[in-house]
């Protein structure tokens, strides 16, 4: 008889990122009472975690990729069998190879998701048409070219914002302390017309779907489009493949549309 198998999530970088995971993972899994629902060990542990947008611009010396490793180490001692941390910028190869490296010193055996790889395998999936996406991501993440990195031997055209936006709209949307996405948790006005900026300038560059490249900008859409282009959102594919790993009968079917459609419970 086939076993669920136990979710861990590296939930406290950063937290409210950790948290929509936890409830995209709910919102996606076919389930009609509590007992349908997979197990999930959510980790938040944020202090030990440092910035890595902070380690990948040369501003701190510690590898997060350590710290993300042991908690992952941790949670497999817990019994999680697939894991994941909802950061795109934790899997920037400097960081991402890291975490392999001490994993597999460890000897691991608990299943350690790529949220990149994730995503791509997403879009090629569900929206196998689009030959130009635009990115929106951390400072850290644009200036490693995470995205398209991982894109672009797809055949997909990446593109980015310049250097001026990036700086002034984009990092400053997700980082300000005052009204930055991390700080508070949900779309502040200022952050999300920062954000519409940076996708509209996207499209002026031929994008025709928008990567929302850091978990913390799904926050700010909760929308699948703005304006007609679509939004991916690589919190809600880590979702669907964590779901995917533990229990593939349980991954509730995809629309086009983004909207899953309605199931009625068992009789």
């Amino acid at each position: 008889m086939y076993r669920d198998k136990t979710l861990g999530v590296i939930a406290g970088a950063g937290p409210f990122a950790g948290n929509n995971l936890i409830q995209k993972i709910l919102e996606q899994t076919e389930a009609f009472v509590d007992q349908d629902h997979l197990t999930i060990i959510g980790w938040f542990q944020p202090n030990t975690i440092l910035d890595r947008t902070e380690f990948l611009l040369g501003n701190w010396q510690d590898n997060p990729g350590y710290a993300i490793a042991a908690q992952a180490l941790a949670l497999e001692k817990a019994g999680a069998e697939v894991i994941a941390i909802p950061c795109n910028t934790a899997h920037a190869p400097p960081i991402f190879n890291v975490i392999q490296s001490e994993l597999n010193h460890a000897g691991a055996g608990a299943l350690f998701l790529n949220m990149i790889e994730e995503t791509a395998a997403f879009i090629r999936e569900q929206f196998p048409d689009i030959n130009i996406l635009g990115v929106l991501s951390t400072t850290g993440a644009y200036r490693t070219r995470l995205y398209p990195y991982f894109l672009e031997n797809s055949g997909i055209e990446v593109v980015s914002p310049g250097e001026d936006i990036q700086n002034t709209l984009i990092h400053t949307a997700i980082y300000d302390p005052d009204y930055g996405i991390k700080a508070i948790g949900k779309a502040h006005p200022r952050a999300r017309q920062q954000l519409l900026e940076g996708i509209k300038h996207l499209v002026s560059q031929g994008a025709e779907a928008i990567i929302m490249g850091c978990s913390e900008i799904p926050l700010a859409f909760p929308e699948s489009e703005v304006e007609g282009i679509p939004l991916i959102d690589p919190t809600l594919a880590l979702a669907r493949a964590l779901i995917h790993h533990a229990s593939p009968d349980k991954l509730k079917p995809w629309l086009a549309s983004g909207k899953q459609p309605d199931t009625p419970p068992p009789s």
